[in-house]
């Protein structure tokens, strides 16, 4: 399994991401608050809150290319 932050920014940011996910086989979910949505439905990432950073979870057992593909995306807190 990968878990991730992610933070999409752009309707543009969301195909591609989503794009990413159906390109793998295996179950990949985004969590934001106490909502769970399918990462590979593009109306379901935008029913969330995509202001904030989003939880994404790969159910795979090993790491296949995913990482580095959502690495653009993957959220950073900046510094205070």
């Amino acid at each position: 399994m990968i878990e991730r932050e992610i933070m999409l920014r752009s309707i543009e940011d969301v195909k591609k991401f989503v794009n990413i996910t159906m390109s793998h086989p295996y179950d990949t979910e985004i969590i934001s608050g106490k909502y769970t949505v399918n990462a590979k439905s593009i109306m379901g990432i935008f029913s969330v809150d995509l202001t904030k950073p989003l939880h994404v979870i790969a159910h795979c057992e090993e790491d296949d290319g995913i990482s580095a593909q959502i690495e653009p995306y993957v959220y950073v807190a900046e510094k205070k």
